[in-house]
């Protein structure tokens, strides 16, 4: 419970730097967001409405420790581009709510694929002798990662939707609109994105099994009359796992923060895509929700990796 307790403070005290210096950085930023917000409508009268009504007459560790407060709530602020109509703010939550589920949805097929595939390729490659096969596999793994992934993405794009025509490029589906649409046209995005993770990911625990194979509890096992297959799947893999769950947790919080590049190729209203825009419109309020987001769902990720290593092996403290 001791650990647990650590690990958590840890992980508030990381997130409440990180939202002081994303809130500081964009107070001594240049530029006056309410000039921009009105543009050529701005007067003295509704600039000096509106700073008033985002609170910033106020000083700013008054607004830091509003905007704290608002977060605990719930309560994002407003974006400064985005909105319901011509006289209302289109709030955060409300507008991160509305792409939040595409990268979710994205991140979880890709995960699916990259476990089913890395997985059973990894295990295939320790355990076999054929120096061709062995070749092979290099070959191949070092080539998908190597491949960028806005190239990757153009590739499967002009694959599976201008040869094959498995989907429409640019033909995005809202997942309220048609769910089943919408995990269809996901499928792709989310290979471009597996194919590297699967790589790095079966080359990881390729290279982990190997090094378990020369302990001495395998050595000891096979002279008590094991087979290689229980040793292999019984000992050896669980072994092997540990670091490579370290790995797949670097995966999937890198793809649930925001699959940036992906996003953009295929066309998809995720967080990534919004926080590129957000960050070119200096719209401050979603730019720092995102960054906070982010860097949360890093450490959480890391958190629970942490749990589940001192579930499995009690000696960690």
């Amino acid at each position: 419970m001791k650990y647990v307790g650590k690990k958590l403070g840890t992980l508030i005290m990381t997130l409440f730097l990180v939202s002081a210096a994303a809130f500081l950085a964009f107070e001594i930023i240049p530029g006056d967001v309410v000039a921009s917000i009105l543009g050529t409508e701005a007067t003295p009268e509704r600039e000096a409405q509106l700073r008033e009504e985002l609170g910033f007459n106020d000083p700013p560790i008054v607004r830091y420790g509003k905007w704290v407060a608002g977060v605990f709530q719930g309560d994002f602020g407003v974006s400064y581009r985005y909105s319901k109509n011509m006289n209302e703010m289109m709030p955060v939550a409300e507008l991160i709510g509305d792409k939040l589920p595409v990268t979710l949805w994205l991140a979880a097929i890709s995960l699916v694929l990259i476990v089913l595939v890395s997985i059973p390729l990894g295990v295939l490659w320790a355990k076999s002798g054929n120096h061709l096969l062995d070749a092979a596999l290099g070959v191949i793994t070092q080539a998908s990662m190597a491949v960028p992934s806005f190239f990757l993405g153009i590739l499967v794009t002009w694959l599976f939707g201008i040869m094959f025509r498995f989907f429409r490029p640019g033909g995005y589906v809202s997942y309220q609109d048609n769910f089943p649409g919408f995990l269809g046209y996901l499928l792709f995005p989310a290979i471009s994105i597996a194919l590297p993770k699967v790589a790095m990911t079966a080359r990881f625990l390729r290279n982990s099994m190997l090094t378990e194979l020369d302990s001495d509890y395998v050595r000891t096992a096979y002279s008590k009359g094991c087979t290689k297959e229980r040793v292999m799947y019984g000992h050896v893999l669980r072994n092997a796992m540990m670091p490579v769950v370290t790995f797949l947790g670097m995966i999937v919080a890198e793809i649930v923060a925001g699959s940036i590049v992906v996003e953009q190729v295929f066309g998809l209203p995720g967080i990534g895509r919004l926080l590129i825009s957000s960050i070119s419109t200096r719209d401050f309020p979603v730019v720092e929700i995102l960054i906070l987001y982010i860097t949360f769902v890093v450490i959480f990720v890391y958190f629970l990796v942490d749990i589940l290593y001192k579930v499995i092996d009690p000696r960690i403290s």
